[in-house]
């Protein structure tokens, strides 16, 4: 009876905790505080140094817990990722997650060495633990302080994070193999690393076609749409473990080929998904809070601190610049790419493992890493906005989002529903302009369900209903953003929407349904400025495009970086070649 008594209060503290932890978004979100930070101190408050009092040293439950907790958070990182995106900044994401994890690791080691005294190999694995970075709290803080980057900067930091993981845990159970058994040779370690990538690649590759495959033959009850892909990514992390492969690679690319192709049941999956993956973190990061000894970290804490600062001021933009050399980034861009490498979870993980294994020096191991995790969310944690806004590699704050409902529809995969509810100020309303590719289907109004053609007489508080493809629905957002209302005539002079200066015309004319010159496709915006205006752009230059114009909202020596787009009453005016541009320019002048 007692032990039933102890797992009740065990189940009851845990799920106190998690709902502590999902209530302290909100403070993160207030303030800015990295929700990684908020989960470990609930950790070490409920710990056995804290008011809990705890007592929590079950490594191999926090790997596993770790492990499911990662491979989730990794799919779901896939699942979110834009093969177009992926594809614009593969090479340099890819340098900065293998050369960039091994250049941070070696670079880390000799300060490891001289502050600790550690071997030069137990050096590289602290090195090695620390060498990820975390998706999870950049894109949370960067989201949670309305920050927009600029496109190759953002992409670049979403893929790097995304598959950088994969590689930091690879070496360090590499190294982790070499330092226990002590008979490895190097040509072992590459002949490991190779068959872990490869059969990793080609697990997750086969296991994403797979689970696609299953979620649009198979008509499944509703609701168990997305149990099904979850723990269909499971179960592909399971056979690439159980065949000595990369689970955590072979996750990641099963959710890139999943989210980027037509699947049934796509939003429920990623809704589902949020709330799985919140639940992970909370779990982990708990659970490491509570496996930490918070009595021990001042006997290593200055050290760690000097490990830290090293980290974040010597190792990392050295690993940046040199990956980043064959390219061509900015200086500032590299400097922002190596601010934001934020230690998270994956490090305080991986340092779970040598406990796990029972290494002599496991414990300042994980001591370090935690030091460092704390140190590197607080200071670079917090300075990430100020830190873009001081570079110059921010956009102009998007408008508050409107709510979207979406509907998918039974025997097909290439439209979905999507209804909108219409505000006084939004663009919609406002202009009558909807993309070629959504069609309207119905209207309610006032709990009445009306057809199509009467569409036109659109009123406020009415709902919208349009057919539209997936893969495009988000981009019907911006027309139902409820804007602020405009003071002037002339607010809307720089436009209603903006867009980076680097978007192709191609991109904003399938986006808004609009019908430009073939030739015209690959043109930059920015380049379509530079080729019409016979002097450098300044703020308020005008282009038209199709049945919008392109505003000149954001220059930069004479560079246009930011467009406003306006939006015209029609959408049926012929395709303009470039000269017949320049002539209606003209015009307007």
């Amino acid at each position: 009876m007692a032990s039933v008594d102890a797992l009740s209060i065990a189940i009851l503290f845990g799920a106190l905790l998690a709902l502590a932890g999902i209530l302290s978004s909100l403070v993160a979100l207030r303030f800015g505080a990295p929700l990684l930070l908020i989960f470990l101190l609930l950790g070490l408050l409920a710990g056995e140094s804290g008011f809990g009092g705890i007592k929590f040293d079950d490594v191999g439950s926090l790997y596993v817990v770790g492990s499911i907790a990662l491979a989730l958070i990794l799919f779901d990182g896939g699942l979110r990722t834009k093969l177009n995106t992926f594809r614009s900044v593969l090479k340099p994401a890819a340098a900065l997650a293998t050369f960039g994890v091994l250049l941070t690791a070696v670079f880390t080691a000799p300060a490891v060495m001289l502050l600790f005294g550690f071997h030069w190999m137990e050096a590289l694995l602290v090195g090695a633990l620390l060498a990820s970075t975390d998706a999870a709290a950049v894109f949370f803080l960067i989201h949670a302080r309305g920050l927009r980057l600029r496109p190759r900067v953002g992409a670049t930091l979403e893929v790097e994070s995304g598959i950088n993981d994969p590689f930091a845990i690879l070496l360090t159970l590499i190294l982790v193999e070499f330092l226990v058994k002590g008979d490895q040779t190097w040509q072992h370690v590459v002949l490991t690393f190779v068959q872990e990538v490869g059969i990793g690649a080609i697990v997750g590759a086969a296991g994403g076609w797979a689970i696609v495959l299953v979620l649009n033959r198979l008509s499944l009850p509703q609701g168990l749409h997305a149990p099904f892909v979850t723990m269909g990514a499971l179960v592909i992390f399971g056979i690439a473990a159980v065949m000595h492969a990369s689970g955590f690679l072979a996750v990641y690319l099963a959710g890139l080929i999943v989210g980027n192709r037509p699947t049934r049941a796509h939003n429920t999956v990623v809704v589902f998904l949020d709330a799985i993956t919140w639940l992970a973190q909370i779990a982990m990061f708990t659970l490491l809070g509570l496996l930490a000894w918070p009595s021990r970290l001042p006997a290593t804490i200055l050290a760690s601190l000097v490990v830290a600062a090293v980290l974040m001021v010597i190792a990392r933009p050295a690993a940046v610049f040199l990956s980043l050399l064959p390219f061509r980034y900015p200086n500032r861009e590299k400097v922002f790419v190596s601010w934001v490498g934020l230690r998270g979870a994956v490090s305080v993980f991986l340092a779970s493992i040598p406990l796990l294994v029972g290494m002599p020096n496991a414990p300042i191991y994980f001591d370090i890493a935690f030091v460092v995790v704390v140190t590197s969310l607080l200071i670079q944690g917090w300075t990430i906005a100020p830190f873009a806004r001081r570079l110059g590699l921010t956009l102009p704050p998007l408008n508050r989002l409107p709510r979207r409902i979406e509907l998918d529809l039974p025997g097909q995969l290439g439209q979905e529903l999507v209804g909108y509810a219409v505000g006084a100020n939004s663009p919609y309303l406002r202009r009558r302009l909807i993309p070629s590719w959504a069609k309207p289907t119905l209207l309610v109004r006032n709990e009445q369900v009306l057809p199509a053609s009467e569409s036109d007489d659109v009123q406020v508080g009415d709902y919208v209903y349009l057919l539209a493809p997936p893969e495009k629905a988000e981009a019907l957002d911006r027309f139902f953003i409820n804007m602020p209302a405009p003071s002037k005539p002339d607010a809307g002079a720089l436009g209603d929407f903006f867009v980076s200066g680097e978007v192709s015309l191609g991109l904003i004319a399938e986006t808004y349904g609009l019908q430009i010159a073939a030739g015209d496709a690959g043109m930059t915006v920015a380049e379509d400025f530079a080729a019409h205006l016979m002097r450098p752009a300044k703020q308020g230059d005008l282009l038209p495009l199709g049945s919008i114009a392109l505003i000149a909202h954001t220059v930069v020596e004479g560079k246009v970086t930011n467009v406003g787009l306006r939006l015209a009453d029609s959408d049926t005016e012929k395709p303009h070649s470039r000269i017949e541009r320049v002539k209606n320019w003209m015009k307007n002048l």
